[in-house]
C-alpha cells in the first residue's frame, strides 16, 4: 500500500470584484475556530491572499476527498465571514494595480527581498501530492522515473488560463510563472541518493539558493518525511478531480516503485522534457498529449488508454480504478479547469466566472464539487490552455501533515 497526502493552495478573492485580497490571517484564524478544523491544518502562504491546507496521511481516495471537502468548506465559510471568497484556481484571473503584501515571516520577507517583482507576481496556487517511499534510495529512483510523467500531469491539471483579466493563450499559466525561479521545472536525473544529496548540498553551500526548501522542481524529495512530493499540478476547481489526480499519481508511483526501469527513466533528455512541459502548459488537454512511455505526442484518448493500461494493475490493487478511470475520461470530454474557466468567462463574464470558481471550490454549486453544469464539448475558445505553479514557500511546507506517508 502506497499512502498519500495532499496539499492544496487557495486564493482569497474579493466577493464583489474577484481580485485577490490580503485577508489570509483573518480567514485562517476564523477557520481554526471551527470545530472540524485542527490547529495547524491551515497555513499561511507566500502572499497574504493565499492559504494552504494539508490532509493527514491517507490510505484511500475516499479519505482524501473527505478531508479536502471538509477543509474547503471550513475555509470558504471563514472567507465569507471576512467578505471574500475561496478560490481553487491555479492563477488569479483578475488583479488589482497594487501588489498583495508578502506574509509577515522572516522566510517570506527574505524571498521578497531576493526577488521582489517575481514574488509580487506569485498569485498562483498548486496541488502537491506526497507519496510514501521506503527509503531515500527508493525515493530518488522514483523521482527519476517520474520525470517523463510530469508533462502529462501538467496537461491534465491545467487550471490557470487567465492572468490580469486576459486569456494568456496557455492552459497552465502557473507553470510559466513558476518556471522563472531557479532550480525549477523537471528535475534532473540522479545517480542515486548520494548524488542527489551532494548536488542539492552544493547548491546551498555555494550560496546559489538559500536552503533546500528552494528546490522548486516539479517533483522532489521531502527533507522531513519519507515521501516524494509531486508539485507539477495546478490546484483543481473540483474536489473529485483533485482526488482523481491523487489516485493517478499514486498509481504512477506504485508502478515505478515495483519496477523502477532505470534505463527507461534515463532515456529522456532534459531539453525534450522541458519542451514537453511547455507544450502541456500551452495546450492542456485540447491538443495532443505527451506519452510518458514513448516520449511522443498523440491524441488524448490514445494516450489516456495506454496510460490506464500501464497503470491498471496499481489502480486496481489500491482500489482506485473506479474513481480514477471514469473521471479521467470525463475530463477529456468536459474539459479541465482551464477549459471551464474560459467557457464561463465567455458565457457569464467576470461576475459569472467568479461565481463559478467560488461555488465549485466550496461545493455550493450543487454538484458535490464536480461543477458539471456545462455541455461536454470541451471547447476552449481562442487558446484552450492554462498554467499553474506551486507555492514558493518551500521551507519544506510540503510535508507538514501529508509528509509521513509511507
Amino acid at each position: 500500500m502506497v499512502t498519500v497526502g495532499v496539499e492544496e493552495e487557495y486564493l482569497l478573492l474579493d466577493a464583489a470584484t474577484g481580485v485577490p485580497v490580503a485577508r489570509a490571517e483573518q480567514v485562517r484564524q476564523a477557520a481554526e475556530q471551527q470545530p472540524g478544523i485542527d490547529r495547524g491544518e491551515v497555513q499561511r502562504e507566500l502572499l497574504q491572499a493565499q492559504l494552504e491546507v494539508a490532509t493527514p496521511v491517507c490510505e484511500t481516495l475516499d479519505e482524501v476527498g473527505a478531508h479536502l471537502t471538509r477543509l474547503r468548506g471550513a475555509l470558504a465559510e471563514a472567507a465569507a465571514s471576512h467578505g471574500c471568497r475561496l478560490a481553487a484556481v491555479g492563477a488569479a484571473p483578475f488583479t488589482d494595480r497594487l501588489s498583495v503584501p508578502v506574509s509577515d515571516t522572516p522566510r517570506y520577507r527574505t524571498i521578497h527581498g531576493d526577488a521582489p517583482q517575481l514574488t509580487d507576481e506569485q498569485l498562483i496556487t498548486g496541488m502537491h501530492v506526497h507519496v510514501g517511499v521506503p527509503d531515500r534510495g527508493a525515493g530518488v529512483a522514483l523521482l527519476n522515473g517520474l520525470r517523463p510523467w510530469l508533462p502529462l500531469l501538467v496537461a491534465l491539471s491545467a487550471n490557470s488560463p487567465l492572468w490580469n483579466g486576459t486569456d494568456t493563450g496557455f492552459a497552465d499559466w502557473r507553470t510559466v510563472v513558476f518556471s522563472r525561479w531557479p532550480v525549477s521545472g523537471v528535475p534532473p536525473h540522479f545517480d542515486g541518493a548520494a548524488d542527489y544529496d551532494a548536488r542539492i548540498r552544493a547548491l546551498v553551500d555555494t550560496g546559489l539558493i538559500g536552503d533546500v526548501g528552494r528546490l522548486y522542481w516539479q517533483a522532489r524529495l521531502s527533507e522531513r518525511y519519507p515521501t516524494v512530493e509531486i508539485r507539477a499540478m495546478d490546484v483543481q476547481l473540483r474536489v473529485d478531480e483533485a482526488v482523481m489526480l491523487t489516485g493517478l499519481v499514486r498509481a504512477v508511483a506504485a508502478t515505478l516503485l515495483a519496477d523502477p526501469d532505470p534505463a527507461h527513466a534515463a532515456a529522456f533528455h532534459p531539453e525534450a522534457l522541458a519542451a514537453a512541459v511547455w507544450y502541456a502548459a500551452r495546450h492542456g488537454c485540447t491538443e495532443r498529449l505527451h506519452d510518458p512511455r514513448t516520449g511522443t505526442l498523440d491524441s488524448p484518448p490514445a494516450v489516456v488508454d495506454r496510460v490506464l493500461d500501464t497503470l491498471g494493475p496499481a489502480l486496481r490493487r489500491h482500489g482506485d480504478a473506479p474513481l480514477v478511470e471514469p473521471l479521467l475520461k470525463r475530463l477529456l470530454t468536459e474539459g479541465n479547469g482551464a477549459v471551464r474557466q474560459l467557457r464561463e468567462l465567455r458565457r457569464g463574464g467576470r461576475a459569472g466566472l467568479v461565481d463559478l470558481i467560488s461555488s465549485v471550490t466550496d461545493g455550493t454549486d450543487g454538484t458535490d464539487g464536480t461543477g458539471s453544469t456545462d455541455d461536454a464539448t470541451g471547447s476552449t475558445g481562442s487558446t484552450g490552455s492554462t498554467g499553474s505553479t506551486g507555492s514558493t514557500e518551500g521551507a519544506d511546507h510540503p510535508g507538514r501533515a501529508a509528509g509521513p506517508a509511507r
